[in-house]
């Protein structure tokens, strides 16, 4: 884990270095993630969470092509007691923009890297580490201003099956 981490960050630093004036920030929030559908909480039954907050950095690294990082976060908790699990994703991520008019920009983003989910047992705690993903084929982004946008995304993975959200260039 600690080389992919090592790894991350320095394409992180390359692409900060190449195009730093084109970065851009995003948050947003996604339904029914890949925690919900997988057994990434050491075993029980857990109640369906919430969804996923996402924050992330992108840097435009080609014409068409953003590669960043982002932070999820979403939790749930277990059926038939008070004990619940955190999950903690962070991934790389890389998105292609493959349409663009001057209202909407089509893109493909696709995510790997890893999921650490902290489940609670009364006073006691326990942290696993899985594999976490995002592939979303269809995502759309519409420009309000020259400096921020609304996004939709379809896909699968650690930020949901929808997720929407909005960017900032920096």
């Amino acid at each position: 884990m600690k080389k992919f981490l090592l790894i991350m960050v320095a394409v992180l630093g390359m692409a900060v270095g190449a195009q730093a004036q084109r970065a851009q920030f995003q948050i947003g929030y996604g339904g029914y993630t890949q925690m919900d559908n997988s057994d990434m909480h050491d075993g029980g039954k857990v109640n369906n969470a919430w969804g996923a907050l996402t924050a992330g950095v992108n840097f435009k690294v080609a014409p068409s092509f953003y590669l960043g990082a982002s932070y999820t976060f979403s939790s749930a908790s277990f059926k038939h007691s008070d004990d619940n699990v955190y999950y903690h994703v962070l991934m790389l991520n890389g998105r292609y923009n493959y349409y663009r008019n001057s209202i909407v920009t089509l893109y493909g983003h696709l995510g790997i890297g890893v999921d650490i989910s902290h489940v609670t047992y009364g006073d006691d705690s326990v942290n696993k580490c899985y594999f976490a993903f995002q592939a979303s084929p269809l995502g759309a982004e519409v420009g309000l201003s020259r400096s921020a946008s609304i996004f939709g995304e379809l896909g699968y993975g650690a930020q949901g099956l929808l997720q929407v959200g909005f960017r900032f260039n920096l």
